[in-house]
């Protein structure tokens, strides 16, 4: 018997914001009881510029949870301590390896509540801390919306999270709609089912589109220095000064060192969602597909264990959504066994794609907002001037730091391979493609402008970018292009 299609009431899921939370997120805790939170957060630049954040945070009194009530109240609770707990660590000249009781007891109880990890996750950053500027226009509009906390004040910060939200908004739909493609399939109703993917895949146009605007109002050389190292988490930390993690006291006397993954777009459920309705499937970076494998339908590769990881980090009800959904999904083996339907093959590749092209983008943004910044982080470090020398100790300067000592690959500080990684995400989006001028297409190596240009020398003077080893910190971990480093992160 098969499993039942899940229904999205039952995980906390809107059909029309999607993952995004039905009702919109508070702007403020009603009950004045949490003033102080609220005061802090609102202050929250000038206190960490100030250099007072720690003290006021250390002289807070233990609010208790017990004034919660609905779900937006904890979902707020939990993005301003979120704020809070990250400006805490990383808002001094060095980072602090323990939040006080203030911030730790009642962020250990939210995130209880909520099935979320106590560190500022995706959906304290991005899916509970927004809101329309006009409430009769769409959310999935970016100039329609605007942040509700940030560490910074900038508008590269808000612009950084609302992109993200926009994505969230237009992708929506998606998920009751493929639903429903997963439904037809069963009742071997192709016309709907190749309707559906075309949908899906003009969608998917529409994200890329809203990934693009990236730049317009977010400068990477702020988000590199300014933005990223709040976002930080405290999971191989080492370098950014953060050896074991951070410790939460409790009051308990018991209390240990905890390490958790930074905010990432990684914990998006809606990418996953894509993945596992399509029926891509991603291996441990670096595996090769086997030849003949894309026909042996019974042989499940490797699981990837960043992908399941993130999961961690998603609210406990869309997390089990897409486990439930992994269940179900059968669009893949439906084409598969339809392949004399031309139509229902070209929507099924439209699909597919649509989202290598998503990932290319994503690719490109990588590149410009970490990869390049840190190299000029690194041109700089070599001057070892005095400016250098006084920086902080944070995720912004433990690269730089690391190779001024040397060291190109350290073990132990999370080494992962970025850029490896999502090529390979991106290149096994194509695998299951039907149509072998599809596979051959999504397969084509994109020519770089000027690469091999006469004044630019050939390809083989100097490292390609693409192979360059460069170890830069990334949101939550160490980040480099060393093809040979398995895994997005290294456990």
């Amino acid at each position: 018997m098969l499993p039942p299609i899940p229904a999205l009431s039952d995980y906390g899921i809107s059909p029309t914001h999607g993952f995004l939370p039905d009702s919109l997120p508070l702007t403020r805790l009603p009950d004045p009881y949490y003033n102080k939170w609220e005061a802090v957060v609102a202050n929250l630049q000038a206190l960490i510029l100030s250099r007072r954040l720690r003290g006021v945070i250390d002289r807070l009194p233990i609010l208790s949870t017990i004034g919660l009530e609905h779900d937006a109240e904890w979902r707020r609770a939990y993005s301003l301590l979120s704020f809070m707990a990250h400006a805490y660590i990383w808002g001094g000249d060095s980072p602090s390896d323990r939040l006080p009781p203030p911030i730790s007891i009642p962020f250990l109880q939210i995130s209880e509540k909520l099935q979320v990890p106590p560190v500022a996750t995706y959906a304290a950053l991005c899916l509970w801390n927004y809101k329309p500027l006009f409430m009769d226009e769409d959310i999935d509009n970016l100039e329609n919306l605007a942040t509700l906390n940030t560490f910074t004040g900038s508008l590269d910060e808000s612009w950084f999270y609302l992109v993200s939200v926009a994505i969230e908004a237009r992708g929506a739909p998606i998920i009751p709609l493929m639903l429903t493609a997963i439904t037809a399939a069963r009742q071997n109703d192709s016309a709907t089912v190749t309707r559906c993917l075309r949908a899906f895949a003009e969608r998917l146009t529409d994200l890329t589109a809203i990934l693009q605007r990236m730049h317009e109002s977010c400068d990477p050389t702020v988000f590199y220095h300014r933005i990223r190292p709040f976002l930080a988490g405290s999971k191989n930390m080492g370098e950014a000064g953060l050896p074991r993690g951070v410790v939460y006291e409790d009051g308990s006397g018991n209390e240990n060192y905890r390490q958790y993954s930074g905010g990432s777009n990684a914990q998006s459920s809606l990418i996953q969602f894509f993945d596992i309705v399509l029926g891509v499937e991603h291996r441990p970076t670096g595996e090769k597909q086997e030849p003949g494998s894309e026909s042996d339908r019974g042989r499940r590769p490797s699981r990837h264990n960043f992908i399941q990881e993130m999961r961690r980090y998603m609210p406990g009800g869309h997390a089990r959504f897409l486990a439930d959904v992994t269940q179900v999904a059968n669009l893949r083996e439906y084409v598969e066994d339809h392949t004399g339907d031309s139509q229902l093959c070209i929507a099924y590749d439209a699909c597919l794609a649509m989202l290598s092209a998503f990932r290319d983008k994503h690719i490109a943004i990588v590149t410009r907002y970490i990869i390049t910044p840190s190299r000029e982080v690194r041109a700089r470090s070599r001057s070892r001037s005095p400016e250098v020398a006084r920086q902080r100790m944070n995720l912004a300067v433990a690269s730089q730091k690391k190779e001024n000592q040397g060291s190109r690959s350290q073990k132990g500080t999370g080494g992962t391979a970025l850029i490896p990684f999502l090529k390979q995400a991106r290149d096994e989006t194509g695998e299951p493609a039907v149509e072998e001028w599809t596979r051959r297409f999504m397969k084509r190596q994109v020519r770089t402008e000027g690469r091999g240009d006469f004044f630019l020398g050939k390809p083989h003077d100097g490292a390609p970018v693409d192979t360059e080893d460069v170890e830069v910190k990334g949101l939550a971990g160490s980040w480099t292009m060393e093809d040979d480093v398995g895994g997005i992160c290294l456990y």
